[in-house]
């Protein structure tokens, strides 16, 4: 078994390169893309995206998309540029860029972050050399600083074949020149404990998710406790009392829940519970002056903040666990190795919770795994309905603002998560089931 588990977990890292790469080729590959946005919005929205397309000349310049180009890590190839994101391979942490003047050699290009500039020089063999300038544009002699720096060129071809690319149906410019690119390398990727920047909010991808990770913890280790503290003892005691007035009552009622989307009946509860009947608040969690409150006024707050988003979070599962929980303890029951404990004089509580019920949980154990994913994970569309700002939220946003680095970030943690909780849920079988052995 020791050596199933270890070989299950050797797959991980595998797999996560799988979808990883599978993921961040459609981002590049698919229409709509943050560089294509910004190109759509500096040309006047997409009426005006396809005026100039259509014209003989464009409003942008080639510095322009080289320059959006650069920004979004475009310039790189796709393989490179899932490399630099694994951190196997060094990428600009930051970087600059400027067209050399027609017939000039030297161009200035301010350094980021600083006040001071970089004059880089080009020679006739193509070769480049750097002089650091302080703001009043001296030269400064000042190894440290410019040290980390490095330049590069871009040449004329692979300039037009980018604005071919970006620019499709607007005819290349005349006369292209030759464009440096003054950049600091680094490698600051996943291996090195970094998942990037956040292309809308400029925060680090990893403290972003961390920092709405206990507010999804909450609901899913809640969500959880109450799904399995409930839905057990009821499914025993509707395979016990089956066809009883008990059961069918309780049947009408789970499946009622399950028939409504978490979503919708959330959407119900605001409008109802929040807005007509002001029982409850219309959303966020928890409360704004959570932070000032004593231990009572704190279980308060997070009551009436958290009570709605949890019966929407428990709601769809209650049908599934209680029915699989009623139905496997039924078929067990009826097995002729309990009806021969009860012949043997066992009581039938014994043989319901002593021999059926161990076997009756063996298909629930199963599911363990996959609720890790909800208990971290939460719900997008729950936490959007009630403007919770968990990792469901920051998920939905990172996909509605095309923000790629956040997309790959939260996409890695819900994979691993997701990965991580396959191999909890065969162990868990194990742990039930001495039968299994994984041998």
């Amino acid at each position: 078994m020791k050596a199933y588990f270890i070989r299950r977990l050797l797959l991980i890292p595998l797999t996560l390169v799988g979808i990883t790469l599978l993921v961040f080729t459609i981002q590049r590959k698919a229409p709509g893309g943050p560089m294509e946005q910004e190109l759509t919005q500096l040309l006047g929205g997409e009426g005006g995206a396809r005026r100039a397309r259509a014209s003989d000349g464009a409003s942008l310049s080639v510095a322009q998309v080289m320059g959006i180009e650069e920004k979004y890590q475009r310039d790189r190839s796709l393989i490179r540029g899932y490399s630099d994101w694994l951190g196997l391979t060094q990428k600009d942490l930051e970087k600059a860029g400027a067209e050399f003047s027609k017939g000039e050699n030297e161009v200035v290009i301010p350094m980021p972050g600083t006040v001071y500039s970089v004059r880089v020089t080009k020679d006739a063999d193509g070769g480049l050399s750097k002089q650091l300038l302080d703001a009043e544009g001296a030269n400064l002699e000042a190894p440290e600083i410019i040290g980390p720096w490095e330049a590069r060129l871009r040449s004329p071809e692979d300039q037009a074949e980018s604005w071919a690319n970006w620019m499709q149906g607007v005819p290349v410019p005349k006369d292209l020149a030759w464009r440096a690119i003054l950049y600091r390398p680094g490698r600051d990727g996943l291996l090195q404990g970094s998942l990037g920047y956040s292309e809308k909010y400029q925060d680090p991808v990893g403290q972003m998710i961390v920092d709405r990770m206990p507010v999804s913890l909450f609901f899913g280790g809640i969500s959880m406790v109450l799904i399995y503290a409930i839905c057990l003892p009821l499914g025993v005691v509707k395979a016990i009392k089956h066809r009883s007035w008990l059961d069918n009552f309780t049947s009408v009622v789970v499946f009622a829940g399950y028939a409504i989307p978490g979503y919708a009946l959330g959407s119900l509860l605001v409008v109802y519970l929040g807005a007509k009947l002001g029982w409850f608040p219309l959303g966020g969690f928890p409360g704004d002056q959570f932070h000032e409150l004593g231990p009572a006024g704190k279980i308060k707050d997070a009551f009436e903040y958290g009570f709605m988003p949890l019966v929407c979070y428990v709601i769809g599962s209650f049908a599934f666990m209680t029915l699989m929980m009623k139905n496997n303890l039924m078929e067990h029951l009826a097995s002729d190795y309990v009806r021969t404990a009860t012949a043997k004089g066992a009581p039938f509580r014994s043989a319901v919770f002593k021999h059926a019920f161990r076997n009756s949980i063996i298909p629930i154990a199963t599911t363990f795994g996959s609720n890790i994913t909800l208990l971290v994970g939460g719900s997008i569309l729950i936490e959007r309905v009630f403007d919770i700002n968990g990792f469901g939220l920051l998920q939905f946003n990172a996909l509605l603002e095309r923000d790629e680095p956040l997309i790959m970030g939260v996409l890695f943690v819900s994979s691993a998560l997701m990965l991580v909780g396959n191999v909890l849920s065969d162990l868990c079988v194990a742990l039930v089931d001495p039968r299994v052995s994984y041998k």
